[in-house]
């Protein structure tokens, strides 16, 4: 009887009792499963992260990417990875930068964002590893920018996933449909590649090629990161390729010219790279690495792209080994978690249920309300249980009915997707009829080529129907660059619809595949539902036969009154065995005060030991400090050694420069006076920052970052200035030759004496370079004695003939417009016919470009005036054209050249109204008018602020005299074309020998007029260099040869 009862107990009442309470066992396991897995993250990062130099084995980084699925987050990974000494391990860091990749790149989605605020401790790791050179340092530097790039590209651009898969409608997506976001977004891609680019190149110069380092452990320790590295750069390729021909398609080729030059690079540099790994032995096993093509796209032909093949990064599937693991399945996971729940419930309560509360052999005694209490207890527990049962129900229905809705959606969405692909295949067809008629039209294009040729051939007799075939041939040509052109946007077409179908095949097939999951998982779902339905029935009948028994033991229990006294007997037991169980309490408080004592004793000791590690670490410290103090002693003497170093180099650039002086070679050279003053000018301004930086370094040894550079250029500039300084004295009168040739070799012999103080730690205190400064100053006055003194007019007359000068340039325009008007009257008055007609359009464009000249002076003048009101300060208009005596005369030259071109051009076209003159004197004028009006133009604003109003206006005037220089020639030739016009010559009765005859009296005359050409050309060089001496000799040069 008590076996029996002991079974019913357990097989009926506590399973209900299991049954309620299983969401709260379902919750502490869903926490004991996520504890498991957060622990198992953990070891696996520590696996993965080691100091070793070997390979992270592929089951640890699984590990952790999957642990970042679980907790939906990087927390963990970051929580353990800012436990390790990234700073101080090389390896170890470099190990940390490829499990992290593969993070980024395979992870949850969170663990970019997870990882965001960690940006600023990579940058600082970075530029730490970076100080290092060998080993790992410069690895761990590069590879910690790449995955700060990755970070910067993956916040920028959230479209793309960290595996960078997308297809092309999506990369389109990404860009919105906007050439601005394509553009930079090329940029960027760029940039990242770049990065990769750089990775791949420091790990291969790392290594010694020339061994079979691939099989080794430190080899694949550094190879292992670049299978990811491969994965990333083939998808940026793609996309760059792709980007690159939207870019042309919407862009002038010319602005893209620098995102090509960048893209070949890139190309070149990764086909190499691509080229390398696919021969090391590590990577055929892992990778199937692509080939780039063996030219890089070509993006200025827009039917390239259908001749892209995207690289394809294919990797095998792994063959077992001891590093792969099985992946335990969640639903396995869930089973062995509760079996270990189970038994951990047993081995805490016990499995014979000896102190159950519903074993009624061990509760004779129990009084009759609390068996009411526990009857109505069990009638609400089957009264919650038909509740769940009903809840239950009611979610599986309203799950049913989910699932039917989505397949139904699905269905949709299929015959959506088959209506897209219908009208893509109609549209496809459509272009195939147009191309057809465009292959007609082509063919008939073709056939009138040919016909054009013929006529060609048949027209050599006819200079006018030529002419004609010659225009119809010109746009026949037009029509077939339309046609072609046609013709490519139409192939584009094509492609774009077939990949489209390829898309919309695709799409169909994953619909179909999703759609037969989601009825595999419905029907499992209805069978599962139906499984626990069952069960709840079979406990529901199992508690109704509970219940019956109990009421059967309530009946009998009422005759148990006998038993009391036993039971009384059996409590006084229980009180004696609770009053022995106080006092073993009372024993293990004093146990546990007795450990507490200890624990105090340990404290102490772990303070003692904590003062002596603090001592230690002082000592640690003054070690520290002495090191450093006899490191800022080696800076201090690298420092001087670096400043000896630049000196003695600065010395002998200097002597190099005297020894050249010297040299019979640079006899031949020759310089101008101006060249000479602005070199010595540039010389002493640099002495004087050497000056001051001489005296920040004796203030200061670690200024010599400031130094040096001053000693650099002052060695360069006073090498010029010396040989600058022979080669104008070359030219120069004898005695001033003499005096500069010395103060020269004076200047040099000064500056190596000075170097050389600085090069000796005994007088760099001392050196002083006054005495350089003074011979440059020195020959700074030979040069302006050297200069040419130009015009012979006293500079207090320079204001007034400059104003004397363009008041006689608007007076000679002026004058010429009367004249040209005067003229005009009298071709009206005694012309008639078409010699009219050309006196009248000549006259009329000479009027306009006088008009033109007119306007273009007076902007002169008050842009002239601008210059001197904003320049002269204080002084007076007279003392500033003086001061800027070469600009002044420059102006006064070009006023007059005005002047005199538009009287000479007044005399050529009266002549020609008269029929004296030719049509080509008069052009030869007007270009030459044109000439001086732009050499005003320039002397005008050499000295303008580009941003003054009266300057745009000057430049406007000169473009209109330019109109109207071109509207004169233009006029000229129409005239000179309508003069001359002629009947075409008819040949028809002319014999064979005539016919012979008038062709060898042109030959000769062809001879005659290219001989005359010649010489007139020779003639016009002759000219320009008398034009050349003449001029040298108006801004003095002669006078200072006779000096």
């Amino acid at each position: 009887m008590k076996d029996s009862s002991h079974l019913l107990v357990r097989g009926g009442v506590f399973p209900a009792r299991n049954v309620l309470c299983t969401s709260q066992m379902g919750i502490k396991c869903s926490n004991s499963l996520l504890g498991l897995a957060a622990s198992a993250e953990t070891v696996s990062i520590n696996k993965a992260i080691n100091a070793q130099e070997v390979a992270v084995k592929e089951k640890h980084a699984r590990t952790c990417i999957l642990g970042t699925h679980h907790e939906k987050g990087a927390q963990t990974f970051w929580s353990v990875v800012n436990r390790l000494p990234l700073s101080g391990n090389a390896v170890l860091c470099w190990k940390f930068c490829h499990v992290f990749h593969k993070l980024l790149r395979d992870g949850h989605s969170n663990v970019l964002k997870d990882s965001v605020r960690y940006k600023n401790e990579l940058s600082d790791m970075s530029r730490m590893w970076g100080h290092l050179n060998e080993g790992y340092g410069q690895l761990c530097s590069i590879y910690l920018k790449l995955l700060r790039t990755k970070m910067d590209f993956h916040t920028k651009n959230p479209r793309f996933p960290g595996n960078l898969q997308m297809s092309d409608r999506q990369l389109d997506e990404a860009g919105e449909n906007d050439v601005n976001n394509f553009f930079q977004l090329t940029v960027e891609m760029f940039d990242y590649l770049e990065c990769e680019l750089n990775l791949f190149q420091t790990v291969f110069s790392s290594l010694d090629m020339s061994r079979s380092v691939s099989v080794t452990a430190a080899g694949q320790c550094r190879l292992a990161p670049l299978i990811q590295v491969i994965l990333d750069c083939s998808h940026l390729y793609d996309y760059t390729v792709k980007l690159l021909f939207k870019l042309h398609s919407c862009l002038p080729a010319d602005t893209l010219q620098g995102h090509r030059d960048r893209f070949l690079e890139q190309f070149r540099k990764l086909k190499d790279l691509f080229y390398r790994s696919s021969n090391l032995q590590y990577f055929k096993r892992l990778i199937q690495i692509p080939q780039l093509p063996e030219n890089p796209p070509n993006f200025l032909r827009a039917s390239a792209l259908s001749e892209h093949i995207s690289p394809v990064v294919v990797i095998p599937a792994e063959a077992s080994s001891p590093d792969s693991e099985p992946i335990t399945d969640l639903v396995e996971m869930d089973a062995a978690s509760q079996s270990l729940f189970d038994n951990k419930f047993d081995d805490i309560f016990g499995s014979s249920f000896s102190c159950d509360p519903f074993n009624f052999n061990s509760q004779n005694g129990m009084s009759k309300d609390d068996k009411d209490r526990l009857i109505e207890q069990l009638y609400g527990e089957i009264t919650a249980l038909k509740e769940g049962l009903e809840n239950f129900k009611a979610e599986s229905t309203r799950g049913a009915v989910q699932l039917r809705g989505r397949a139904s959606e699905l269905e949709a969405e299929l015959a959506e997707q088959q209506h897209l692909k219908q009208q893509a295949q109609d549209e496809s067809e459509f272009l195939r009829a147009e191309l057809e008629e465009l292959k007609k039209q082509r063919e008939d294009t073709e056939k009138a080529q040919r016909s054009l040729t013929e006529i060609e051939r048949r027209a050599q007799a006819n200079e006018q129907r030529y002419s004609k075939l010659k225009e119809k041939y010109s746009e026949l040509v037009q029509n077939h660059a339309d046609l072609l052109r046609k013709n490519a946007e139409v192939t584009k077409q094509i492609t774009v619809a077939r990949q489209a179908q390829g898309d919309v095949e695709r799409e169909k097939k994953e619909l179909e595949d999703s759609f037969q999951r989601v009825s595999e998982q419905a029907q499992r779902k209805s069978q599962e539902q139906a499984e626990v339905l069952e069960t709840l029935k079979r406990e529901l009948a199992t508690s109704r036969q509970e219940l019956q028994v109990l009421q059967g033991t309530l009946e009998s229990s009422t005759q148990a009154g006998a038993e009391q006294s036993t039971r009384i007997a059996s409590l006084e037991q229980e009180r004696d065995r609770l009053s022995r169980a106080a006092e073993q309490h009372r024993e293990e408080m004093a146990a546990l005060q007795a450990e507490l004592q200890q624990l105090q004793d340990t404290l102490s000791h772990e303070q003692e030991s904590s003062r002596t590690e603090l001592e230690v670490l002082q000592t640690q410290l003054r070690d520290k400090e002495s090191t450093e103090q006899a490191l800022q002693q080696l800076l201090a003497k690298e420092q001087l050694s670096l400043l000896q170093g630049t000196t003695h180099e600065a010395k002998r650039m200097v002597q190099d420069a005297l020894a050249r002086m010297e040299d019979p070679a640079h006899i031949s050279c020759t310089g101008s006076a101006d060249c000479l003053l602005s070199q010595t000018l540039a010389a002493s301004e640099c002495a004087e920052r050497l000056r001051d930086a001489h005296s920040k370094y004796l203030l200061d040894g670690a200024a010599v970052g400031s130094l040096l550079p001053c000693l650099a250029l002052f060695a360069h500039l006073v090498s010029n200035t010396l040989l600058q300084g022979s080669a104008t004295s070359h030219v120069a009168p004898v005695e001033p030759a003499d005096r500069l040739l010395e103060l020269c070799k004076q200047c040099g012999s000064e500056a190596v004496s000075y170097l050389s103080a600085l090069q000796d730690p005994g007088t760099v205190a001392s050196a002083d370079c006054s005495l350089v400064t003074a011979c440059l100053g020195q020959i700074s006055a030979i040069g302006e004695e050297l200069r040419p003194r130009g015009l012979d007019i006293k500079q207090e007359e320079l204001g007034d003939l400059v104003d004397k000068e363009m008041a006689a340039t608007a007076a000679a325009i002026e004058t010429a417009s009367a004249r040209i008007e005067e003229m005009l009257s009298k071709a009206r008055a005694g012309d008639t016919g078409v010699k009219l007609e050309v006196n009248e359009r000549i006259l009329g464009s000479c009027t306009g470009l006088m008009q033109a000249i007119h306007v273009l002076v007076l902007a002169s003048k008050d842009l002239q005036r601008e210059i001197v009101e904003s320049g002269r300060g204080a002084a007076s208009p007279k003392e500033f054209y003086a001061k800027n005596s070469r600009w002044t005369e420059g102006l006064i030259s070009a006023s007059k050249a005005v002047g005199w071109g538009a009287t000479v051009m007044v005399d050529a076209a009266d002549l020609v109204v008269q029929g004296k003159g030719t049509f080509e004197e008069l052009m030869v004028c007007s270009r030459e008018i044109a000439a001086s009006t732009a050499q005003l133009v320039a002397a005008s604003k050499v000295k303008a602020d580009k941003d003054s109003a009266n300057l745009c206006k000057l430049q406007q005037a000169s473009r209109g005299v330019s109109q109207a220089t071109a509207s004169v020639v233009a006029s000229t030739k129409a005239g000179k074309s309508q003069v001359e016009e002629k009947d075409s010559m008819d040949f028809s009765s002319m014999t064979l020998t005539q016919i012979k005859r008038q062709e060898m009296d042109s030959q000769v005359r062809v001879l005659e007029l290219e001989n005359q050409l010649q010489k007139e050309r020779q003639k016009l060089g002759e000219l320009r260099k008398k034009h050349y001496e003449l001029a040298g000799v108006a801004e003095g040069w002669e006078e200072d040869a006779a000096d």
